[in-house]
């Protein structure tokens, strides 16, 4: 009964047209606005109440029956204990019986609570809402329904008070709605999917969710989820391979009870961590994956499982009227795209597709052996496939924005649809049944640049419709699957002022973008039951025993307060350490040091423990001695004492409690004993560790430790050293004690350890003393001459981890880390990126990088000279990924503050991509001095014109936006990809009645352009066969490449798919839709050309350069 309960709005005074609390039917239309849903029962119910000041503070009404329930009125006359004391009046509706009702029960009720005058009806105070009430929320209401002295007092306008005589009516109309998905305004706490449905959701990765609901659906169509099954993948590793990758989240999701991972589908697909932050085209996404598949089925038991799903056949043909002459091609098709713009519902679009076109009067079709004629050209199916994909064009170019948007118009589709009449009457199967059923819905909600996707799907005959949204799976209504997601404005008319604008928005933005239907005669085979014989033996077996792991990995965190950690230090791990005390725990800037682990049980002895451990390391029991090391109030960690050995039966916990109390884990130190005869350290000694500082090597590594008498002096310690390091006798020596990281003191030989308080586990560290022309001279160099310096670098050292900010890492670009100086600055970290990366370090650019998700944040600059603590900021939770990213430029980095660089493709005379040239040129430059400048480094054209066009590519890749010369370079909006062509005299010299139009370069889609666009003059009465020979020339192709292209008008002003000129006709250029535009004969000059409108060039990409949408990042799957 809390404030979130006034869910409702503010209670409404009525003043406009009169309505008495007693006219029901009257009273509900005004007050209990239509939600949409079915009602179950509807009922009223009235309380009188009088000596109101006399009330209890909190009372409640009789029951009465609704809808199955028993529900009552609860009040508090001055308000519940949550409000301030005896100014409110608090009103809720409560569920009456919820102990007695059966275990998850549920009651979804909308509700008015209304306080009355009795004597006249008509002056009231109402407020209304609704909820699903449970258990743990069995009364809903208003907590501040109304202040008190309104109600006892005249409100303006009304003739006498709510409360008079200290009496009132207080009254309840409820609803309770029918709630056929069991899930009606469910909080979704606690709800398992699994159970509810029988199916599991998808994990979303940061912006994986058009990828989740594409997978559902593939998931669904179980053929095709036996044919994955059928690659062979027993060899393969997951992360590497596409096809085991997806058996096993297919497996996943038919066995698990929790939502599925797709982290390892991802990464067999080549991507990064951050390639799952970018939405992808969902379509896009269906191509690459389905061609990847298909290739691994060749040679399998799977082979052709593709086609025979997804593929149909399309004929695209010019028919004359008057004569027996027919042009045609069939070609294959995996999905449709449908307009939706201008279209009413699904059988326009097809309508639309299909339309055929006349082409008469001056546009006649020049038919081979039968001259100009009156022809209809169009397109129609020969066949549609088992499982039809249908892409809705919910996106498209906007011409004028230069940019892609989102269609949100309404656009319906039904549950069943009768394709017959787009089927070829002369195909052989146009007499079998075409009837298909809507099986998916995959919606798109939000705009052009974001969203969120989700998948329904009706995954056979007997289940209900389902909505797959990420890692929830819930039941639908029809209602759900179809309306809700036509787009435009919602068509219920009950929606009430409040709701209207919320509601709108989020309608308007929510929509289908890809329908799959299924052919009804094949349901049966492409639906068919799964059975246990369909998933691949290998797989079950690896998943179940990686589920065991798993299980097994779960008890053990399960059982881990019974265990603890022991970390083993040895001679030979401080032998290859390198930093403060004998290995690193818990330091922040630095990784843990890699030592022997065991898991031990609490309880077992000291003496099984020390077993296990002697047998690890291949020693016998009695040459091993283990001290425990302790933190010491200097922030050290060092061995303090061996564990006892006369008391066989201490346990591990006790002897962790007893000697090592602040610590969760165990860390121990491995003394091997020489003499097992001796089993104690000698008496009156104490045990020391040594390190050496080698200045050449500029390193400091254990080396071992020794027992020294408390009494001898420091300087006995020499010939040890010597000894042990194989130096000549006499070799003079510093030694230094190692007390904490910041306090490295130079120790007095004359000295006895006792005086110098050396205790059992100090470190000392050594270096041989060298001259102090030596040390100057280390020093100039940067070098560290001492261990306090050495030490001081530790204390501050970072590992940076160097990326390449553009380029995928490779031999020239490569990956490195630096272990650094948090105290370096700039110059320093440049100085050892660029001895590393072998290039000049004034020529690097640095850029750090979010923790978060490693994504570029600000270019650091040079003239701040920063040191690295500075750029490290103190967000870092784990600073050792610091991730800084580098590029390597052509330039010095202080040029670039005044100069601006940038890299323009030159595309020369033949529209191909030759090379990319770097400038750098003051920011005050125009585009006339970068094309100067280019003109004398690339070479021109023999007899050319000399001439040098500047131009960017349109975010659809369709044609060049010319830059006029006199823009600023500094001016130019960052990124930016400049290009440049030579302008060929053709251009140059082309008369007034020529026609220079765009030309650019696609395969298959107009939306899949490649290349780089051109300009091309078309002239008048040129016939095309001469027009394609020019062409030729400009692009300088072989014949046998060209011949593979294929030649298409593309109109802006529609949007349906081009239509091609065909081989051995003098073919007329007419994309559909074009109406009253078709050209005649074959003289492409006859378009009447918009500014936007090209000519398509359609061969396969061998540029490299696809360009996807409005810049939009091209989907690749590698594995």
């Amino acid at each position: 009964m809390d404030e979130e309960k006034m869910n409702g709005g503010p209670p409404m005074e009525i003043i406009d047209d009169v309505v008495s609390v007693h006219d029901h039917e009257a009273f509900a239309a005004k007050h209990l606005p239509d939600l949409g849903h079915d009602v179950k029962d509807f009922q009223v119910y009235t309380w009188r109440l009088t000596n109101w000041k006399k009330l209890e503070k909190k009372i409640t009404s009789p029951e009465f029956d609704c809808g199955g329930h028993k529900w009552r009125i609860l009040l508090f006359p001055f308000g519940n204990s949550n409000a301030p004391p005896n100014d409110t009046v608090s009103v809720y509706l409560d569920y009456a019986e919820p102990k007695k009702s059966p275990e998850g029960w549920h009651a979804c009720a909308q509700f008015a609570l209304v306080i009355s005058n009795i004597h006249d009806p008509t002056i009231y105070t109402v407020s209304h809402a609704h909820h699903r009430f449970i258990a743990e929320e069995c009364d809903w209401g208003f907590t501040r329904f109304s202040e008190l002295r309104k109600l006892f007092n005249i409100q303006e306008g009304y003739p006498r008070p709510t409360i008079e005589e200290e009496s009132a009516d207080v009254t309840v109309y409820v609803r309770v709605l029918e709630d056929p998905t069991g899930v009606l305004w469910h909080n979704f706490v606690n709800y398992d999917s699994k159970k509810e449905t029988g199916y599991v959701g998808l994990k979303n990765q940061g912006a994986t969710c058009y990828m989740n609901s594409l997978l559902q659906s593939l998931y669904c169509t179980r053929y095709f989820r036996k044919a994955v099954y059928q690659i062979p993948t027993e060899d393969e590793h997951p992360t590497e391979s596409v096809s085991l990758a997806l058996q096993r989240v297919f497996y996943h999701l038919q066995t698990s009870d929790q939502p599925v991972g797709t982290t390892e589908l991802t990464k067999s697909f080549g991507w990064k961590s951050n390639d799952s932050f970018y939405q992808h085209d969902v379509q896009e996404f269906n191509r690459v994956l389905q061609d990847n598949l298909e290739s691994k089925m060749k040679g399998t038991k799977a082979e052709g499982a593709i086609a025979k799903l997804f593929v149909g056949k399309m004929k695209s043909y010019i028919k004359c009227v008057n004569v027996d002459y027919e042009s045609s091609k069939i070609e294959e098709f995996k999905d449709i795209q449908l307009n939706v713009k201008g279209m009413k519902n699904l059988y326009e679009s097809f309508r639309y597709y299909v339309a055929e076109e006349t082409m008469e009067g001056e546009n006649k079709y020049q038919a081979e052996g039968f001259g100009l004629q009156d022809a209809k050209k169009g397109i129609i199916f020969e066949s549609f496939p088992p499982v039809l994909h249908l892409q809705l064009k919910r996106f498209e170019y906007d011409i004028q924005r230069d940019a892609m948007v989102k269609i949100n118009d309404r656009h319906e589709f039904p549950f069943e649809i009768d394709l017959a009449e787009f089927i070829d009457d002369a195909s052989p199967v146009r007499s079998e049944s075409w009837l298909y059923k809507l099986c998916g819905v995959l919606v798109h909600s939000g705009d052009v640049n974001g969203g969120h996707y989700f998948a329904l799907i009706k995954p056979d005959r007997e289940t209900r419709w389902l909505k797959f949204d990420d890692d929830r799976v819930t039941p639908v209504t029809d209602r759900e699957v179809l309306e809700e997601n036509y787009g435009g404005e919602p068509l219920n008319g009950h929606l009430y002022p409040m709701q209207r604008n919320q509601l709108r928005t989020m309608k308007r933005f929510t929509n289908a973008y890809m329908l799959v239907y299924v052919r009804d005669a094949m349901i049966d085979e492409v639906l068919a039951p799964f059975k246990e014989e369909d998933t691949p033996t290998h797989l079950k077996r690896r998943l179940d025993e990686e589920r065991l792991q798993l299980e097994a990995k779960r008890r053990e965190r399960e059982e881990q307060h019974l265990f603890l950690t022991a970390r083993v230090i040895t001679d030979d791990t401080f032998t290859r350490y390198q930093g403060f005390d004998l290995a690193t725990f818990d330091e922040k800037n630095w990784p843990q040091s890699d030592l022997p682990t065991f898991r031990v049980l609490k309880q077992e002895t000291y003496s099984v423990f020390k077993s296990r451990v002697a047998a690890h390391f291949e020693l016998p029991d009695n040459k091993v001695r283990l001290w425990v090391l302790v933190n010491r109030q200097n922030k050290t960690v060092r061995p303090d004492a061996p564990i006892p050995e006369n008391e066989p039966t201490l346990t591990v916990e006790v002897i962790r409690n007893n000697m090592a109390a602040r610590q969760s884990d165990l860390r121990l130190y491995l003394d091997v004993i020489t003499d097992p005869s001796k089993p104690d350290p000698p008496q009156g000694h104490i045990m020391i560790f040594l390190k050496h500082f080698d200045t050449s090597k500029q390193s400091l590594f254990g080396v071992g430790k020794v027992y020294v008498s408390r009494n001898s002096k420091v300087q006995d310690l020499h010939p040890i050293i010597n000894e042990r390091m194989r130096w000549a006798p006499g070799t003079p020596l510093k030694l230094y004690e190692e007390i904490k990281p910041g306090m490295i003191e130079l120790m007095k030989p004359k000295s006895t350890f006792a005086q110098s308080e050396i205790q059992d586990g100090d470190v000392i560290c050594f270096q041989v003393e060298q001259a102090e022309k030596e040390l100057h001279d280390l020093e100039i160099q940067g070098l560290y001459s001492n261990p306090s310096q050495f030490y001081d670098f530790l204390q501050n050292r970072v590992m940076i981890f160097f990326r390449p900010k553009f380029e995928e890492p490779d031999g020239d670009h490569p990956e490195f880390n630096l272990v650094l100086s948090k105290k370096h600055n700039y110059d320093t970290m440049s100085q050892r990126a660029g001895e590393y990366l072998r290039h000049d370090p004034i020529k690097l650019r640095f850029t750090t990088t979010h923790a978060a998700n490693g994504a570029p944040k600000a270019v650091l600059k040079r003239s701040l000279n920063q040191s690295i603590a500075d750029f490290m900021g103190s967000n870092y939770v784990h600073p050792t990924t610091t991730v800084i990213l580098y590029e390597k430029l052509d330039v010095s980095i202080v040029e670039l503050e005044t100069k601006r660089s940038l890299k323009i493709i030159w595309t020369g005379i033949q529209n191909r991509e030759e090379a990319s040239y770097p400038f750098l040129l003051p920011k005050t430059s125009m585009i006339n001095d970068l094309a100067d400048h280019l003109a004398k480094t690339v070479t021109l054209s023999a007899g050319g014109t000399g001439k040098i066009r500047v131009f960017e590519v349109s975010k659809d890749g369709k044609v060049q936006r010319e830059f006029t010369g006199s823009e600023m370079i500094g001016n130019i909006p960052e990124p930016v990809e400049l290009y440049a062509e030579e302008i060929p005299r053709e251009e140059f010299e082309a008369s007034e009645v020529d026609k220079v139009i765009n030309v650019f370069h696609f395969h298959k889609e107009v939306s899949r352009a490649h290349g780089v666009p051109f300009r091309f003059v078309v002239k008048p009465q040129e016939r095309f066969v001469d027009t394609k020979k020019r062409l030729q020339a400009r692009l300088g192709v072989s014949d046998k490449e060209f011949s593979k292209f294929r030649f298409a008008l593309i109109q802006a002003a529609t949007f349906k798919q081009p239509s091609y000129i065909e081989d051995g006709n003098a073919i007329v250029f007419v994309p559909e839709g074009y109406g009253s535009l078709p050209i005649t004969e074959d003289v492409i000059y006859d378009h009447k050309f918009a500014p936007e409108d090209c000519l398509g060039l359609d061969h396969v990409d061998r540029s490299g350069k696809a360009r996807l949408g409005a810049a939009e990042k091209a989907i690749v799957i590698r594995g």
